[in-house]
């Protein structure tokens, strides 16, 4: 049966048609020209760049691959790490919050959510599954990410694509290997087929293996070519070894560097402009660089995925009233307070300093606490039209509160004194870490092209007036317009005001509390000893203040866990360099670097305190149906009900492999409580990589699981398995 149109191909589907098969035959009937429009993103260049400078990228989806012609919709894409961001929708806080969570069915419920807002906005297809290794908190944009562990990483990941996916396609960034901000445009990374396949790609085939519907490649070079046409990456990992059927896009604008490799190496769509293949693929398949082949199995692939998603997209989009709807706000305000690790509580007279009564007199210190603080200004910004500040939470939540911005040591010290509890809030904002938007490589302006076609312009420009309008926030105008400069770190430790301003407060009031908004680790060592409580609050998204004053009163106990390692100096830390052209990634970071190099880390990955505590019990291991089942007891040993998370390492029989965290459950026990708890380990999760085989390795002999309550864990129950 030929099927000519979108149209068709549901009706063949319904009746037993497979999607790839239906695509095919829309493809062998689109002209030359349709299918190299499918090609990259339906945008003019220098009208999409003007558009994107004046705040473009929060007024409307970026389209791609619409055919009016065949019924083809094509891509609508919108970013989302922590919520749309077309439209006024709901800010949550950032990815790395939502890691020390380690709770994937609250992750599923926050994709659920954004999901819904992202649909309401006219979106498709969302980049909001952002899972890169942190491999150094210098990262700039570590807060869109879980974490540092693969395992963690990938199932939190997992749980967010199955929440988006029940509204809208979600794609998967940055394939791969990258974790370094300002020089994500030139640098090449180098690593060994070990270290790529057990760190650095496990958790973006955890994704694929979960269904998700499309990939975004990286800037960055992977062993000599540009992850946007690395055919070893696109084609040899993710198609033939994984069996990825989605679509594969480009990052934006700089995504791929030449049309013809581009297309061969397996990615399928150049975004957001018509810019490189648009000018340079119809020359290159007349001279046989590219073949149309190639261009078909690209074209096959969007309108296939488009289909086997078909009855999620066409199905009634939420109303734009969803857009910051009150059950969104709620959420978000759960998340906010669920997400704060508690680092520290030392006893003031005998008792722990947290939590902290309504009816105590609250003095808040720091420029921080008044502001809204919600991260990156870069493509994973939120335009929130209602966010609540420390301050505004705290207002709301305690009897008597007084604020004094901190710009003042002496006068923000007098003020602390006369209170009965102290909240220092520091930390960072977009203008220490996020996206980088600086500058680059004067040779990529020779990608762009001498001018635009105006019947694309003026397609364009129809599309952008008929969007809903956006309202700018009223907390971001004194920003430049475009985006944030963002980019890596060039400090893991507060600033020297910050610093002077802790030894000020916690001089005169013993019971100050530090709160730490960032978004990943911060050395605390010069300062943490001097006051008795200290909070990690992240970017708490757009409830962050009630968020934090719920942890505070004690109506949220304190559960999330560190999802990085903190270590005690900068010099236990692998090497980082911002400015690089060239870089190896080896298997060793983060928690698996501080252990092997006997560095005893300030707070261990995993660590986490409560207003409770909680004690490991007795534990076992099974083997049935390849499958280690860890089976444990958890006893809350105090008088309030709480959280714990219960984490499970393997230590594998080769001496020079890294331990592994392969499962985890975060547990709630009553007070005096206990519950006994099953992880499942899949072996293949132990397996290892055979460089020579290019293969994994199945996983034999002797291991042994430490079920902890951290990593590194004194008080971890050891159990061992052979494997035959």
């Amino acid at each position: 049966m030929e099927i000519r149109n979108f149209t068709e191909a549901r009706a063949a589907i319904a009746g037993g048609a497979a999607a790839a098969a239906a695509a095919r035959s829309i493809v062998n009937g689109m002209t030359a020209e349709e299918k190299l429009w499918c090609l990259d993103g339906d945008a003019p260049v220098w009208s999409g760049l003007g558009y994107l400078g004046a705040d473009g990228y929060h007024m409307a989806p970026f389209m791609a691959a619409q055919i009016e012609r065949i019924g083809l919709d094509g891509v609508r894409f919108s970013d989302g790490p922590r919520g749309a961001v077309v439209g006024n929708a709901t800010a949550f806080p950032v990815s790395m919050a939502r890691g020390a969570t380690w709770d994937p069915e609250l992750e599923e419920r926050i994709g659920d959510a954004i999901g819904r807002e992202l649909r309401a906005i006219g979106a498709n297809l969302t980049g909001a599954v952002c899972v890169n290794l942190l491999r150094h908190p210098a990262w700039g944009r570590a807060q869109e990410t879980y974490g540092e562990d693969p395992h963690h990483v990938g199932e939190l990941g997992a749980a967010f694509t199955r929440g988006l996916q029940r509204h809208v396609m979600a794609c998967v960034k940055h394939f791969a290997c990258n974790s370094m901000e300002n020089a994500r445009f030139s640098v090449d990374i180098e690593v060994d087929e070990v270290a790529l396949h057990e760190v650095y790609l496990p958790h973006f085939r955890r994704i694929i293996d979960e269904g998700v519907a499309s990939v975004m490649s990286a800037y960055n070079s992977v062993n000599g070519e540009w992850a946007g046409q690395n055919h070893a990456l696109l084609t040899g990992v993710l198609r033939d070894e994984w069996g990825f059927e989605g679509f594969v896009i480009s990052d934006w604008i700089f995504g791929m560097r030449d049309a013809a490799p581009s297309v061969t190496a397996g990615l399928d769509i150049e975004m957001p402009y018509r810019m490189v293949r648009a000018h340079h693929l119809p020359e290159a398949l007349e001279r046989g660089d590219a073949h149309w082949t190639d261009v078909d199995r690209s074209v096959e692939r969007i309108i296939s995925t488009l289909l086997r998603f078909d009855s999620v997209l066409s199905s009634a989009a939420p109303l734009h009233e969803v857009l910051g709807a009150p059950e969104h706000r709620l959420l978000a305000r759960e998340v906010a307070g669920r997400s704060i690790i508690l680092l520290r509580n030392e006893p003031v007279s005998a008792v722990p300093v947290l939590p902290i009564a309504a009816t105590s007199r609250v003095a808040v210190i720091g420029t921080l606490a008044d502001r809204v603080n919600l991260g990156d200004g870069g493509s994973s910004d939120v335009w929130d039209l209602h966010c609540h500040t420390v301050l505004d939470g705290l207002n709301a939540a305690f009897d008597d509160v007084v604020h004094d911005e901190g710009i003042d040591p002496a006068r923000a010290a007098t003020l602390a004194a006369a209170a009965d509890v102290a909240v220092v809030v520091v930390g960072y904002t977009y203008l220490d870490e996020g996206e980088y938007i600086g500058a680059t490589d004067p040779s990529l302006g020779a990608l762009f092209p001498a001018a635009d076609d105006p019947e694309v312009v003026e397609r364009f420009e129809a599309w952008t007036a008929a969007q809903p309008l956006t309202v700018k926030p009223q907390h971001i105008h004194a920003r430049p317009e475009g985006f944030a400069a963002g980019g890596d770190r060039s400090s893991l430790r507060l600033s020297d005001a910050d610093v002077e301003l802790i030894a000020a407060v916690s001089a005169v009031n013993e019971r100050t509390i530090v709160v730490i908004q960032s978004g990943s680790a911060v050395i605390t060592s010069e300062w943490i000893h001097s006051v008795p409580a200290v909070l990690q609050a992240w970017y708490g998204g757009s409830q962050a203040g009630p968020g934090l004053a719920d942890v505070l009163l004690g109506e949220v106990n304190p559960s999330a866990r560190l999802p990085f390692s903190i270590p005690a100096d900068e010099s236990d830390l692998p090497a980082f360099d911002r400015d690089a052209k060239s870089f190896r990634y080896d298997r060793w970071h983060g928690w698996w670097h501080l252990e092997r190099t006997g560095a005893v880390p300030a707070f261990p990955f995993g660590f986490g305190l409560s207003y409770t505590t909680f004690a490991l019990g007795a534990a076992s291991a099974s083997l049935v149906d390849d499958v280690v089942t860890i089976s444990a007891t958890i006893t809350n040993t105090g008088s309030c009900d709480g959280a714990d998370v219960v984490q499970v390492y393997a230590e594998l029989p080769d001496a020079d492999a890294p331990q592994r965290l392969v499962g985890f459950a975060r547990v709630e026990v009553p007070a005096g409580g206990e519950l006994a708890i099953t992880i499942d380990v899949p072996i293949e999760r132990l397996a290892t990589r055979d460089p020579i085989a290019h293969a994994w390795r199945p996983a034999r002999g002797n291991h042994r699981f430490s079920v902890s309550r951290f990593a590194g864990d004194p008080d971890a129950v050891m159990l061992e398995v052979e494997l035959p």
